[in-house]
């Protein structure tokens, strides 16, 4: 049987464009590689395509489109027809389409914009004999071949820089957990000598007290005894003023009584916050060590910040203690800064009022156990979690800025300098087993007619009941 075939002309000559091989990141997409772009019709004579495959070795296959379908016949498909279909009479005058009737084989398609690292997962995925093909490539209504082997190169190259990111975040950490640690031990040593002797003023001030008290029973007793003393002794009662000294002298000692109990709560404080060294969870009270995590801020709560603590009753949670007080440090520190950038605020909304400048900044601190009605069925021992929300109503976060936060909680992030926020999330996620969830309405994002809408940040953080997610 003898085929006749009408010879067309290709759509376009064979191109290849250059990519940006030197400028590859993890963030780069397939489109940024060397792309081959060759089409024809299914009418084209098979002559013409090897003609164009001898003139260009290097071109993996070529773009068939036909009445708006676009498949793909690669070298090596076209290839194995010829020599299959060898023997048949003036097969190479024969048009495309008959090469597509051979070829059963669907080919990989990628979108342009899709990871080099993703699309070259999808292309490992494929079947041993098919690692080799060519894959079609998709930007808008235009279709390019990418070679296998390019991407594969591409993969294993930003594969290596993974490696190299993973590995440069994880000495970033252990250089600053062994700095933390050591910085730990350092201030635990200055809060135990800190201590001891405001426990001894402590324990003296209730005998001072007491001496006080007696001694002032005493006088009272001599002042009946002798109603009338002699004239020194009523000029030296004179001098030292002695109705004043008893009524001061109670209140000096209940005044010094507070301060060494404030000072005892403080070096309790950084006790608390420099267990970061420790290798098992301990059970702690949540709401405890929030208060103490505030004590450590108190100095920066001088100005007109509203603490409002809505907590709940908690039972000992299992936790790394000192860990989690860094959590809660950064998160109060994040809230105090934007709580006092007025002149930020200002920035954004230049029509705001003076009134609602100056309204009560607040912090609002909120714990509770919370449920995982999920999990209630298939676990119900951890169904069961502690959630602590921390809140303000300050100018929020930028999308931008967000959005670059939440970026860098992804284990795939390429951000190498991490922020406070990053590395909370992975104590509380990694270490902890619990979930990290920031909220923000910044004001700039308020219409005009919603400019009364609440603004500002919220922290969420859910830790476990139970041990076993802790590690």
């Amino acid at each position: 049987m003898q085929l006749i075939a009408s010879t067309q002309s290709f759509h376009q000559s064979p191109t290849l464009s250059t990519g940006s091989p030197d400028s590859l990141g993890l963030g780069s997409t397939v489109n940024m590689l060397p792309l081959h772009t060759f089409t024809v019709n299914t009418e084209c004579a098979i002559q013409d395509l090897i003609e164009q495959f001898t003139r260009s070795p290097k071109l993996p296959g070529v773009v068939v489109v036909n009445d708006g379908s676009v498949t793909m016949i690669s070298r090596q498909q076209c290839l194995d027809c010829l020599l299959h279909t060898a023997q048949i009479p003036h097969f190479i005058a024969s048009p495309v389409r008959i090469l597509l009737s051979q070829n059963v084989e669907q080919p990989l398609r990628l979108s342009g914009d899709i990871l080099i690292l993703e699309g070259a997962q999808q292309a490992l995925n494929r079947p041993v004999e098919e690692q080799s093909q060519p894959i079609l490539i998709r930007e808008g209504d235009a279709y390019h071949i990418l070679d296998a082997d390019t991407l594969n190169v591409a993969y294993w190259q930003l594969h290596r820089i993974q490696a190299q990111v993973r590995y440069e975040r994880l000495q970033m950490q252990i250089l600053e957990s062994e700095k933390m640690a050591a910085l730990g031990r350092l201030v635990d040593g200055v809060a135990h000598d800190i201590l001891d002797p405001v426990s001894f003023i402590w324990g003296n001030l209730s005998y001072i007290a007491n001496y006080a008290q007696q001694q002032h029973e005493l006088l009272i007793a001599y002042e009946q005894t002798l109603p009338d003393p002699p004239e020194n002794i009523v000029q030296l009662r004179e001098d030292i003023e002695l109705d004043y000294l008893r009524s001061d002298l109670p209140a000096a000692i209940k005044s010094a009584k507070g301060g060494a109990h404030r000072l005892k709560q403080l070096a309790t404080s950084l006790q608390n916050f420099c267990h970061i060294d420790d290798v098992h969870p301990r059970p702690t009270d949540i709401n405890a060590l929030l208060d103490s995590t505030l004590r450590l801020l108190k100095s920066r709560l001088t100005t007109p910040i509203i603490v409002e603590h809505c907590y709940g009753k908690l039972p000992p949670v299992p936790c790394f203690s000192g860990q989690l007080s860094q959590v809660f440090m950064t998160v109060f520190s994040n809230a105090i800064k934007a709580l006092l950038s007025e002149t930020h605020l200002k920035n954004y909304l230049p029509e705001y009022e003076i009134a609602e400048l100056h309204a009560p900044r607040k912090i609002t601190v909120t714990t509770c156990i919370r449920a995982d009605v999920d999990a209630l069925v298939s676990s119900p021992e951890e169904a069961r979690w502690v959630a602590i929300i921390i809140s303000d109503n300050g100018p929020g976060i930028p999308s931008t800025v967000k959005e670059n936060i939440l970026t860098s909680f992804s284990d795939n992030s390429q951000y190498k300098q991490e922020t406070g926020l990053t590395m909370s999330h992975r104590i509380i996620t990694a270490k902890h087993g619990g979930k990290f969830w920031l909220r923000s309405v910044h004001t700039a994002e308020n219409k005009p007619h919603q400019r009364n809408l609440p603004t500002g940040t919220e922290i969420e953080i859910l830790l476990p009941l139970t041990t076993g997610n802790v590690s």
